[in-house]
């Protein structure tokens, strides 16, 4: 059993690596889809809920512990939230993964200052249509989806950045 899960996890390792031929799409206010609500628990405690975001700008980032580049991403994402937690802007990791105990020890080793929700029926995850891990979804303040980046290489941390200081000028 212990060997299927390890090649389960390099099987879904390799998955991410395969997508990330990343797809990013920015759309106009105009025609930008409101952000599907959900609420969920948060690893930290409590129940968090989307549409009580409503007024900042929000990166939702969907992730799980086996995804290596989500595991690079996560330090950057926490940068972000720490930098902009004064201007407004809301980071929210969102774990897919259907059994939790692997959050706990992911978290001890990459430490971040945002709320991590479990999605653990993948409520959120399929509503978002999730196909890569990680993805990213960027919310303007009056709820709508404005972006959307599925997986990760080094540097896409800009590209939410530029998203983001496009939202705030607005």
């Amino acid at each position: 059993m212990q060997f299927i899960r390890r090649s389960f996890r390099h099987l879904a390792a390799a998955a991410c690596l395969v997508s990330a031929s990343s797809f990013a799409a920015v759309l106009e206010p105009a025609k930008s889809p409101m952000a599907p609500d959900f609420t969920l628990a948060q690893y930290q405690g409590g129940n968090l809920k989307l549409s009580e975001q409503r007024g900042n700008v929000v990166l939702l980032n969907f992730w799980a512990t086996w995804c290596g580049p989500c595991r690079t991403e996560m330090p950057e994402l926490d940068k972000l939230a720490k930098k902009y937690a004064d201007l407004g802007v809301v980071v929210i990791g969102v774990n897919v993964e259907t059994e939790t105990e692997g959050v706990k020890a992911y978290l001890s080793d990459i430490p971040v200052s945002f709320p991590i929700l479990l999605d653990t029926n993948n409520v959120a995850s399929k509503t978002y249509d999730v196909q890569a891990m990680p993805t990213t979804v960027i919310i303007d303040k009056d709820g709508k989806i404005r972006s959307l980046h599925r997986a990760y290489q080094p540097g896409f941390e800009k590209k939410y950045e530029d998203d983001i200081n496009a939202l705030l000028a607005e």
